[in-house]
């Protein structure tokens, strides 16, 4: 059974960091770009950062552009997401997904809070 587990969110302070981990398990993840989400409440969910097989490549949507870095760890399964500079805006529910071919996302994991105070 294939599995996302996103671990690392919490409460933080405007400025503040916080390190995001998603564990991928259940199959393999060869050639899979990875990516991450998030949703605010009462908004859509929107792309925040994704990361090619080889972490040749990384985009970032342009609200987190110099503030997150996306990696990823591919003997452990494993995507990153680094946000620093963090801002009340950046509150959110934080999801990871795996992605065979763009723009197509197969998996998702359940997700994992981030709560930035003022």
């Amino acid at each position: 059974q294939v599995q996302l587990v996103e671990s690392g969110g919490g409460l933080v302070y405007t400025g503040g960091s916080l390190r995001l981990s998603c564990a991928a398990s259940g199959r393999s993840f060869s050639g899979y770009t990875m990516g991450w989400f998030r949703q605010a409440p009462g908004k859509e969910r929107e792309f925040v950062a994704a990361i090619t097989w080889t972490g040749g490549r990384t985009q970032y949507a342009d609200s987190v552009k110099g503030r997150f870095t996306i990696s990823r760890d591919n003997a452990k399964n494993t995507v990153y997401l680094q946000m620093n500079s963090l801002k009340p805006d950046d509150t959110a529910v934080y999801y990871c997904a795996s992605s065979p071919l763009s723009p197509t996302w197969d998996y998702w994991g359940q997700g994992t809070q981030v709560t930035v105070s003022s």
